[in-house]
Formats: C-alpha cells, structure tokens, sequence
C-alpha cells in the first residue's frame, strides 16, 4: 500500500481512467485473433489446429517459440502443450518454427510496471494485463525476464486443450458418438467401447473442422508430465555431444566469414591495409563493412587468421576513452537532481530521519560485465534477389527479421529466420549486430551461403555489456532496528538503450532498470527510499543475466546487512522481521531452517551470510558459509530457497538455481570488463575467469509453492548470491567489500 499511498488523488484518478480506458481499447485489440501462421503452407492431410501443433499422417509437431539457450525452454513449452493434448512430449517434433506475431511474449513486459511482484491488488493485476497489449500490437516474439513459463503457462496449455478437444470432436463425426462420450491417452481418441483412433489418422478431418474453443484445463491431479521430476528432451543430445547448435550448422557449398569491428563499439574506420591478409591461404575477398572490415575464407580459421592480418587504423570510439572516465561520469550524476531518473519507493519522512540518530554512509560499485557464453556470435545467411535466409541462435528472431529485411531492402515475408538451439546467453543473443553483419557480407556474395563466427576475442570485446554502476548508501539505526534506509543508484540507462536498437526509435520515459531489484523489495522499514539516476549513454549495454537486479541485489542488500549489523541485530531475524510479503518472509525463514542459522559453525575461521533478492516475482534467499584459510576464503556450503509457485519441473528447477548461484557468485569473485582506449581489455577466459570446479560449494536448493503465480527461474537465483557471499565474507574476516569484484580485494581457494 505503501507505494500507492504515494500517488496524489489527481494522479491516481487520471492515472486509472487511462488504464480503464487502455485495457477497453487493449481488451479489444488484444481479442482480435492473429492468423495462425502454420496454415499458410499447410500440405495436404496436414492439420494445424493452433499454432503450436502441427499433425499428419507421419506424427505429431510441436512448435515451442521460446529460444533455448541451455534453460530448457523446449522441454518445457513442449510439456506445457502435451499435458493437455494428452501425448509423451519425447514422441513429438520439437521445433521453434518460423518466428510470428503469434508467439509474442505478453508476461515479458510485466516487469515494466511500478508495482513491486509482492502487490497483486486489483490496480496492479489490470494494469500487469494491459501490458499485454503493446506486447501483442508490437509482435514483441522476446525470449528473456524468465517469462517463458509465465507467458506458456495458461497459454500453451490452451493450444494442446483445444488441440485435443478438436481432435476428438473430428473422431466424434466420423463415429456418430458425441465428443463428451470420448477420452483421449497418449496420443488416441478412445471410445466408449475401447477402441483407439490415432490422432495422426485423425488430422485430415481435424483441418476441415473450426477448433473446439471452448475448452476446461485439466486440474494438477491430472497433471502426468508437470511437477514430475524428469529429464530434458535434449538431455541425450547434449550429453553425447550430437546437439547441433548454430555454430554447427551447415550448408553445401557455404563459405566462411570473420570480422574486425572497431573496438570503440559505434565507430567507424579511418583506414586498413589488407595487403598481407588477401595473400594468405585460403582467403577469397576482403571487404569493408560498416563499423570494421570482413574476410572471406574456405574455412573459419583462415578467416580468423586473415583478419587479424589487417593492419586497421580506427576512428575514436564514441564514449570515455578508459573505466576511469566512464565512472567518472557515472558518479558525477549520483544524487544529483538534474539526473534523477525515478524514484518509485519513498516512504516515511528519510531527510527528517537522516539527520536524528548516528548516520550511516557508504558507497558500493559494481563493475561492466561480459555475457561470455561458450557459444561466441554466428550467423549463416544466404542473399539472393529475391529472399534473404538466416540460420542463427536469437532471442529476438522477428527483430532479426525486420532488421535484415530493412538492410537488405527485401520485404520481410521474403526474411526467413531459422532460429538454432544456443550454447548459452545470459543476454548476449538479445543483440544482433552480428547477424546484421552476416547479412552485409552475404549481401556481397549473392547465391553463396556465408557462416560467420565471431572470435571469442571479437565476442568479448564487442559485447553489449551488464552496466556498471555505482550505488550511495545512507540509514539510521533506533532501538535495535533498522529505521531509515536511503539508496541511490546510478547507472546508464539501459532498455532505452536496447529498444532503441531494437525498434529505432527512442523510448521516452524513465528506465526501471536502474532500480529494479532495490526499490522493489518485500520489506517495511520506516523511512525508506530508493532513487535512480540516469549517467550518460556511453558503453553500449544490454541486459544480462538478472537484468537491473545483478547489480541491485548486492547493492540493497549489502547496505541492509550492514544497517542491521549497525543495529547489532541478527542479519536474518531482523530481515525475517521487516519482510511484509508472506510468500518472502517464508523463503527466509525456510532458508534458516535449512542452514541452521542459530547454531554455531563447526570450527574456527567460518563465517556465515545471509542475502535476499525478489526479482521477476521470485522470492530468492541464500545463505553462504565460508572459511577464512591462510591463502584466502574457501566457500564451503549455499543454501537456497525460492518460492516460483507451483513447480512445474524439479529436476531443471534445481539445475537452474544451482546454475544462477554458481554465475552470480563466480562473477562476484573474479569478473569486470574494462576498458582502454575505447576498448575492452578483457578478452578472452583467461582474463574474465570463472568460479573453478575445485571451488563450487555444497549447494542445497529448496523449492517453496506458497505464490499464487508461476513464475520462471532461469534467473532469480543470480540476484542474492554475491551479497551472500559477501556478508559471509565480512561474518569471517571482519572486512566488509562493498565493490565487486571481490578479488580486487581478497583471494579466494
């Protein structure tokens, strides 16, 4: 209630008549059908009832849009659909098909509300509806914001319902016995009397018929695929090594590009001798493209080595030359009213409360941070007169899409975007720059398929990265408690950033981003106030892993640690004492439980620290017990809890947070991008390394069901992992790091 009592009753009345108004007009918009589009080429006894299935004489296809970058989001959408369509999913067709206006992604857009996950009154759920609508008018088909499983859930399970109610509505005309006389199991219509009607026999029938609509969702008791504990779909093909990701795909004939981009991401170049590298083995043509220059080999490794062969002269990179002019400019804006972005939480009277009782002040920095997935950008594309091709990983394929036809000057039904499985992401496939570069040299070889790969070095050093940011920390302390919590964070603005690149256009308003993670977290303290401000745009920035909440998460939740700690109150009662959101407070008590917070640790030197992080509806806890050895902090022990609602797969909800603790603590330890001369200095893994096997802790993960909604998991996890590590490491040492990465500071084993 506390962040609606601060609406004024003008605002709060224009504000809902807009929404009324918004969610009239979204209702009716949004009600308007999208043409199916798997119904454009359909072949003869082919049915597609939605555009999610597809069946024939020969099987069944499933069409599960959400890009898999190594989350699982294939098996997952796939077993949303066969739940309800009444078939093993290991039987089916899995494939994302051709991107569409069909499969955008309403939930992803949740997030940009101001409302915090905890409030679910009815002003916040309409207006978490009505993002639906701009989601579905601007075909936003987004993977990303762990919104796979919020968006598939009702919606996915509605695509096999009608599917299986249509198909046995096309068995009931051909029997004579009415639909509601009929079941179905594993992939058949059964009949009153025991006989089975295949629903590949039932496909030509089922296509001369309009869906059945009008369709009841089996209950949980029913369920025979979600919330079991089972493996991956591609579990096989992934642990024989047989997975074909983009890197892997080929075409006959296909030649093999590299690039040399300014490494001041945005510029341009001045001059470049390609003397040497045209000679070299292997070569076919060197060519400028925009911002660098592209070589065209036999193979990509003579690509690679050609195109460090040219000696480039390049233009100066748009923004600070080097780390300690950009966060120069960053800390220039902190608290500076000019460059106020937002400031979604103020509660109580903060400025009267900081000047009763002893100040507390400190000041926490977060660096920039590479997306580094095994898989470095590629793209393979062919160019002719008529059609453009694109084989690739993306999350974004009908930007992809849109980008490529606008390039090449084609019509974009004339773009076509296979989208490939992905050796990781963390966000980097959210940009295209490298397709877009694929698309330019095919351009220049017309009727010749080009694969391009970029370089880890090329990948690394053109990243669209994490934003650095830098936080200010103030509170007071009375009685014990904490009683005044003040946190400014200033960052550049990212989704402006990113929707500009996406859409063209820029993006009026304020950047949640900056914030997100800190101002919206389950907690009651008197004076509280969160506020972000808005650095200049300098280093091109994206999302990445968590989003806003990589770098929020430790910024609020080190400044409570320390408040409470100042408090001389116990770092979890204290926060167990504050939470308002019962869903949250139940994840830290579980998490004490689990890591038996009021004993004592066994043995000298140890040190245990506990952090919480609510991001994209996910209540987060974990607890970190380290040791202090002589050559630095060992981690021995994480305990997590989460709470996503009802689990929907164990086996790769555990995976997911066990893979979420790992990268956000490997990356608090040990991980930055800077930069010199415009360009980034860490370019490779021997450079920007993670956590070692030989340092990954015990981590026990618990699942909490006590949400009302689903949510997804692939990246809460990441949020709270570096404040715990790093309230364990002050529990232990007595030395508090308030910037990351903690290395910079302290060794660990």
């Amino acid at each position: 209630m506390g962040r609606l009592r601060t609406i004024t009753r003008r605002t709060f009345l224009i504000g809902s008549a807009a929404i009324v108004g918004g969610v009239a007009f979204g209702t009716y918009m949004a009600k308007r059908p999208i043409k199916n589009p798997l119904l454009s080429d359909l072949e003869e006894g082919e049915a597609a009832i939605t555009p999610h299935i597809k069946i024939d004489a020969t099987g069944i296809t499933l069409i599960t849009p959400r890009a898999d970058k190594g989350q699982g989001a294939y098996s997952m959408q796939a077993r949303l659909i066969a739940e309800e369509l009444d078939i093993d999913p290991a039987t089916a067709t899995i494939t994302p098909g051709m991107p569409g206006p069909a499969y955008y992604n309403g939930a992803v857009m949740e997030e940009s509300t101001p409302f915090p996950a905890y409030e679910q009154g009815a002003l916040a759920e309409t207006v978490r509806k009505f993002m639906h609508v701009p989601a579905k008018l601007l075909a936003m088909q987004i993977t990303g914001g762990s919104s796979t499983v919020p968006d598939g859930f009702v919606k996915l399970r509605m695509a096999g319902a009608i599917a299986r109610e249509t198909l046995k509505e096309a068995a009931a005309q051909q029997t004579g016995i009415a639909r509601d006389q009929l079941n179905t199991e594993n992939g058949a219509v059964l009949l009153p009397d025991g006989q089975r009607i295949a629903y590949t026999d039932l496909a030509t029938a089922a296509a001369n018929i309009e869906p059945v609509t009008d369709v009841d969702l089996r209950p949980k008791s029913a369920w025979k695929f979600l919330g079991k504990p089972t493996q991956r779909l591609d579990m096989s093909a992934k642990c024989t090594g047989t997975e074909q990701y983009g890197i892997d795909f080929k075409l006959e004939g296909m030649v093999h590009a590299a690039v040399r981009a300014n490494p001041g991401i945005g510029a341009g170049v001045e001059s470049y001798d390609a003397t040497e590298a045209e000679t070299m083995r292997g070569v076919q043509k060197v060519l400028p493209i925009n911002n660098g220059v592209a070589v065209i080999a036999d193979n990509t490794w003579r690509a690679w080595r050609a195109a460090e062969a040219i000696d480039i002269k390049w233009e100066p990179g748009p923004y600070p030359a080097s780390t300690a002019n950009i966060f120069t400019q960053i800390e220039n804006v902190l608290d500076a009213d000019e460059h106020r972005d937002h400031r979604q939480r103020d509660e109580g009277d903060v400025e009267k409360a900081l000047k009763n009782g002893e100040l507390f002040e400190a000041t926490y920095k977060v660096p920039y941070l590479a997306h580094a997935p095994m898989e470095p950008m590629n793209a393979t594309v062919l160019v002719t007169d008529e059609q453009c091709e694109i084989w690739t990983g993306t999350q974004i394929p009908l930007f992809v899409r849109d980008h490529a036809a606008k390039l090449t000057g084609l019509d974009k039904d004339n773009v076509l975007v296979y989208v490939q499985p992905m050796g990781g992401s963390f966000g980097h496939k959210l940009e295209d720059t490298h397709v877009l570069q694929a698309v330019e040299i095919a351009m220049a070889m017309k009727g010749t398929a080009v694969k391009l790969v970029w370089s880890r070095e090329e990948d690394m050093t053109h990243d669209y990265l994490r934003p650095g940011a830098v936080a200010k920390g103030r509170g007071t302390v009375i009685d014990g408690k904490v009683a005044t919590f003040d946190l400014s964070v200033a960052q550049s603005a990212l989704l402006p950033d990113w929707f500009g690149r996406l859409m063209d256009m820029s993006i009026p308003g304020p950047d949640a981003t900056i914030t997100t993670g800190a101002w919206d977290q389950p907690f009651a303290i008197p004076n509280y106030r969160v506020t972000g401000y808005r650095a200049p745009t300098m280093v091109p920035i994206s999302s990445w892993r968590s989003v806003g909440a990589s770098g929020n998460g430790f910024f609020h939740d080190t400044l409570l640690d320390e408040l409470i700690l100042k408090a001389s109150a116990d770092p979890l009662a204290e926060r167990i004492r504050l939470c308002l959101d019962d869903t949250s407070r139940k994840v830290l008590e579980k998490v004490g439980e689990m890591s038996n917070w009021d004993s004592p640790l066994m043995g000298p030197n140890k040190g245990r620290g506990v952090a919480f992080c609510l991001s994209f509806g996910v209540p987060t806890a974990i607890v970190t017990e380290v040791t202090n050895t002589e050559a630095g902090i060992k981690i021995d022990k994480v305990y997590a809890v989460v709470d996503v609602g009802d689990v929907l797969d164990p086996v790769n909800l555990e995976a997911q947070v066990f893979g979420g603790v790992i990268f956000g603590m490997a990356h608090a330890m040990n991980c930055e991008t800077t930069f010199e001369n415009y360009a980034a200095q860490q370019n490779n893994y021997h450079a920007f390394e993670g956590m070692r096997l030989y340092q990954v802790p015990d981590i026990e993960v618990v699942a909490l069901s006590n949400a009302q909604k689903i949510r997804g998991i692939g990246e809460p996890g990441v949020p709270p992992a570096a404040p715990s590590l790093g309230n364990a490491i002050f529990a232990a040492t007595g030395q508090r790091i308030r910037e990351l990465p903690f290395n910079k500071q302290i060794n660990f084993v």
